[in-house]
């Protein structure tokens, strides 16, 4: 990776040092607020699909400390741009791993937890000139079960799965957990309060018997500009009903 090509930033108020592609794709706001909305706790092993420059396990990594975890990445640019990242904040205990995410190398229940926010444009949309962008945005007709079922297969019983997608994705992923896992707990999120939600966070455990919960949500902006609630996530590193 030449450092020409990337750009250097941070996440959480400048806590972590981030550097990312300066063209292509570009992490938004759902890497940080999916890691707020995963369950683990210290000492659990969990993986990522789809990990981009690897900003959600940066951000898990940060609030928790005392977890493993493994950043899968299609790309091989952004896969070696995630392990820089995890080196040079110090965390020694991620690592960034260049693979398809619906065939990876592990053993069935590996891992306590899945995060994945997966590419969700429409397969026939007008795709991206730029290779990275086109990967991180663009779906095809079958990724999100191919990415739904390896993240099953690598679960344990009782882990979570927590997934970062468009609202208009939430029936066709609630279908694909079903019957693997119960307790299904979405928490929209409204660009503003009052509007339609536009994006959504999902958790889901493996075996799992409990109830699903639709959760109050999070309005992302006001009059002012990114809310209070939002900043306590993207800022202070504050986890999203994360029980």
């Amino acid at each position: 990776m030449v450092e020409d090509e990337t750009s250097a930033g941070t996440l959480l108020g400048g806590r972590l040092a981030y550097r990312q592609l300066r063209a292509g794709h570009r992490s938004g706001f759902e890497p940080v607020l999916m890691a707020a909305f995963c369950p683990a706790r210290p000492g659990a092993r969990v993986l990522e699909l789809g990990t981009g420059a690897g900003a959600a396990l940066l951000c898990l990594r940060a609030r928790l400390g005392g977890i493993t975890g493994i950043g899968v990445e299609r790309h091989p640019a952004l896969a070696g741009l995630a392990q820089a990242n995890f080196t040079g904040n110090g965390f020694h205990d991620l690592a960034g791993l260049q693979a398809d995410a619906t065939r990876l190398p592990f053993a069935s229940q590996t891992f306590q937890h899945v995060m994945a926010n997966p590419p969700w444009f429409a397969p026939d949309g007008t795709h991206s000139p730029d290779s990275t962008r086109a990967l991180a945005h663009h779906a095809t007709a079958e990724l999100l079960a191919g990415w739904i079922g390896e993240a099953l297969r690598l679960l344990r019983d009782q882990g979570s799965l927590t997934l970062a997608l468009p609202a208009a994705s939430f029936a066709q992923a609630a279908s694909l957990l079903r019957p693997a896992c119960g307790g299904i707990t979405l928490l929209p999120l409204w660009p503003r309060a009052g509007e339609a939600a536009k994006l959504i966070l999902l958790r889901a455990r493996k075996a799992s018997r409990g109830p699903d919960v639709i959760l109050p949500g999070l309005a992302l902006h006001d009059e002012a500009g990114i809310t209070a609630a939002a900043q306590a996530v993207l800022r202070d590193g504050a986890a999203l009903d994360a029980t």
